[in-house]
């Protein structure tokens, strides 16, 4: 190989170390942090960029994608000293490239180490029992936590989620017979509300039978009432009807002797019958006088006629 061509590759090798230093392509959702000459000089966004060769140099590379950061389970001790086993997993973002590049160190261990240790301090005030229903308040707690830690770092904690809680064997077993002695409790309450409701249900059953039949009793009483008062009105009514004709009978010609005529016969009727009797009566001294009964019945009959009754006697 000639010196020319020496030459001529060395050059080459010169242009292309001098374009790869200078041209720089930022993907989407990246930023590049620049320093020139060992100090920030600026944050370059995704595009084409052209730096100062051996002046520029490209220190940091951040996404600024969301993140997801897996937290190691921890053992942490609840507020009655149970140690339990909590990992999770914490979403983050990077705000400022320039603040993540040069406020900590390591950005994502430091947030690991922070998220740890506020599990740890929000478990520890709260009991066992109450770990796996107040997952989303330890939840927001952590976020807030370690959202004011990284502020500085120029880093946005957007939330954090609790995967598994794991309580050690014993205490497992321990809760299994808690849960298992709760459900029969409920059991055993839902059969006696069963069985109480049940007889509840029967009492106001026989208590609306006893109203209704009570009811329909009151109802059949009023209607035979109200029956009987129709019934002796239709009687009342039907009487003075009859009455009513007999008076205007007598009045009409040959009625009041028809009357005498009645009264004779049923008098004589009458009289007949107290021969067949054995009792004692009292009876007016004239009682076998026909036509003097018959004319004193005739004087009632008569307006304005007042009979005396003929004096009495004893009879056997």
């Amino acid at each position: 190989m000639s010196e020319g061509m020496i030459v001529v590759l060395v050059l080459a090798a010169v242009v292309i170390i001098v374009l790869a230093k200078t041209a720089v392509v930022v993907p989407q959702q990246s930023a590049y942090v620049v320093e020139r000459l060992g100090k920030f000089s600026g944050t370059l966004d995704a595009g084409f960029h052209i730096l100062l060769p051996f002046l520029d140099a490209i220190r940091y590379r951040h996404s600024l994608k969301e993140q997801a950061l897996d937290i190691p389970e921890q053992l942490c001790i609840t507020r009655d000293n149970v140690q339990v086993g909590v990992d999770g997993v914490l979403y983050l973002k990077v705000m400022n490239p320039e603040r993540a590049s040069y406020g900590v160190t390591d950005y994502t261990f430091a947030i690991i180490q922070l998220a740890q240790t506020t599990l740890r301090s929000e478990v520890g005030k709260i009991e066992l029992d109450r770990t796996f229903e107040e997952r989303s308040t330890i939840n927001l707690a952590v976020v807030s936590e370690l959202d004011k830690a990284t502020e500085p770092w120029g880093i946005k904690v957007l939330r954090y989620e609790i995967k598994n809680i794991t309580p050690p064997e014993d205490v497992l077993a321990a809760m299994e017979k808690q849960m298992r002695a709760e459900r029969e409790k409920r059991a055993v309450i839902l059969n006696s509300e069963g069985v109480r409701d049940s007889a509840i249900n029967a009492a106001e059953g026989e208590k609306q039978q006893v109203i209704k039949a009570s009811e329909a009793n009151k109802q059949q009483q009023i209607n035979e009432a109200e029956g009987q008062a129709a019934a002796i009105l239709t009687v009342a009514e039907a009487t003075a009807q009859g009455i009513r004709k007999i008076a205007e009978a007598i009045q009409s010609p040959g009625g009041y002797q028809a009357v005498q005529l009645r009264v004779a016969e049923q008098y004589i009727d009458q009289f007949g019958n107290l021969a067949k009797e054995g009792n004692t009566l009292v009876v007016p001294a004239t009682l076998s006088d026909v036509s003097a009964m018959i004319a004193m019945a005739m004087s009632i009959i008569r307006p304005g006629a007042n009979p005396e009754p003929p004096p009495a006697v004893s009879r056997r």
